[in-house]
């Protein structure tokens, strides 16, 4: 069972793909469902991909793929039976996206992965919710592991004793739960973004600094959403 914002998002989707053959960016998508921010959408694409609808093709950003549609989708596109018809659906194992065929790794993928840096994150006093693609880099393969992964530049020195300086770059991998003890990107009133530290107090939510010049800040649990665990950093010097 989806959500209507599910729903929306889902045939919307398939509607660009079968228009243009090029799924629509998360601006698009935003602007198609009245959205604030493109944090909803980004939750909104990964309960459609743990449900089996959608897949992220891997190594390509913000490519998307509809492995099938609700249901009461299908029979709607079908319309009546005609003689000679046969609606080309296309079906995915239920709640799991399908195999992908073994292939031989390219040399670009041994030497590393791609990976999109998505604007900049605080490390202080958060600043505004994650911004679209500025550009890509290169991380070694060894560093990412499954999940979809996306990097930040830090700005800030809030979190300097756990080894984060302004003008790293983070590695991120998307998730939308983490453990006490992790340090996260944290999205606050689904409007500013920060990189901190989580804490869990009874029901509340703490995001906590490394740094003694910045307090703990504390939420009730409906104010935070999590937006990915940190995996490394790339400094230059």
């Amino acid at each position: 069972m989806l959500t209507r914002k599910q729903h929306e998002l889902l045939m919307f989707i398939h509607e660009r793909l079968k228009e243009t053959g090029v799924p629509p960016s998360f601006d698009e998508m935003k602007e198609a469902l009245d959205l604030r921010s493109k944090s909803g959408i980004h939750r909104l694409i990964t309960a459609l991909e743990e449900r089996g609808f959608i897949r992220r093709l891997p190594n390509r950003a913000r490519a998307l793929e509809v492995l099938r549609l609700p249901e009461s989708a299908n029979a709607g596109l079908a319309g009546p039976r005609t003689k000679g018809f046969a609606p080309e659906v296309i079906e995915g194992s239920r709640g799991k996206a399908p195999p992908v065929p073994a292939r031989e790794p390219e040399p670009a993928e041994i030497a590393g992965l791609t990976v999109p840096v998505m604007g900049r994150i605080a490390a202080g006093v958060p600043i505004a919710a994650i911004q679209t693609e500025s550009h890509q880099i290169t991380v070694p393969a060894d560093l990412v592991g499954g999940g979809e992964h996306f990097a930040l530049e830090v700005r800030g020195d809030s979190m300097i004793e756990a080894g984060i300086l302004d003008g790293d770059t983070v590695l991120i991998k998307r998730s939308d739960t983490a453990d006490s003890g992790d340090i996260v990107v944290a999205l606050v009133d689904d409007e500013e973004a920060t990189l901190k530290r989580l804490r869990r107090k009874g029901g509340s939510i703490a995001l906590e600094a490394a740094n003694p010049a910045y307090e703990t800040r504390i939420f009730g649990p409906d104010r935070v959403r999590i937006q990915g665990k940190l995996v490394a950093l790339f400094r230059s010097y």
